[in-house]
């Protein structure tokens, strides 16, 4: 995926076997936890492109949060500030290759920010 991408969405829910069998019939979403990531459920979407997790609903997350992909979430953030955003989550890591950071506009839309890299983490 390029700089600018909608790269990936969280829907909240609050009981997963029932978002499970909604999101499945109703799209005909794949539904599985993925080794590393369990209590987290990830879906794909039949294109095979669009894809997602869902995360337990809570207090800030309320909301579907689409995930942005960046070139370097440090210089998004930057930038994010200087033009008025507010820093929610400051870059975490997800794995030694690919980090997560998470914004809101001046208007207080929460976008989230995804930065990864393909090849071997820096020694």
């Amino acid at each position: 995926m390029a700089h600018g991408d909608i790269t990936h969405i969280d829907i909240p829910v609050s009981d997963f076997d029932q978002a499970k069998a909604f999101y499945s019939r109703l799209f005909g979403w794949e539904i599985a936890e993925v080794p590393g990531f369990e209590g987290y459920p990830m879906w794909q979407a039949p294109n095979k492109i669009s894809g997602g997790g869902l995360a337990p609903r809570e207090e800030g997350f309320s909301q579907p949060r689409s995930y942005v992909e960046v070139d370097s979430i440090d210089d998004v953030v930057a930038a994010a500030r200087d033009a008025g955003a507010t820093v929610l989550m400051e870059k975490s890591e997800i794995s030694p290759t690919s980090w997560w950071a998470v914004i809101a506009d001046p208007d207080g839309n929460v976008i989230g920010l995804y930065e990864g890299t393909t090849g071997e983490p820096e020694a």
